[in-house]
């Protein structure tokens, strides 16, 4: 890994690395489909950890449901840094600033 090399401290490219040296050939094999039906288990025990979970299950629910979502990627052939770069590197995609301004109404 790249960056400061500690194990708690891992960029989103070297995140999805990670995740596709550890279970590529089993993701391809689960397909997009299999694989998303996971990350929503995860989004469903993330949630449920936020209403009443300790500091400690939340931060690894968070761990899990961006492994799963790196694990998607993979599978569909996405570049998670590249996307999140170049959709949010300039700014907030709705009105262009590092502060967001939108309406609360409408997204972000």
């Amino acid at each position: 890994m790249t960056g400061s090399g500690s194990s708690d401290d891992v960029g989103l490219r070297d995140l999805q690395l990670l995740i596709r040296r550890m279970y590529y050939d089993k993701d391809v094999e689960r397909g997009v489909d299999g694989t998303f039906m996971w990350l929503m288990e995860e989004v469903g025990e993330l949630a449920a950890a936020l209403r009443s979970g300790t500091r400690e299950e939340m931060a690894e629910e968070f761990a899990d449901v961006i492994a799963w979502l790196a694990t998607i990627a993979n599978v569909a052939g996405v570049d998670l840094a590249a996307a999140v770069g170049r959709k949010y590197g300039q700014g907030c995609p709705g009105c262009g600033r590092l502060e967001c301004c939108c309406d609360d109404a409408g997204k972000p």
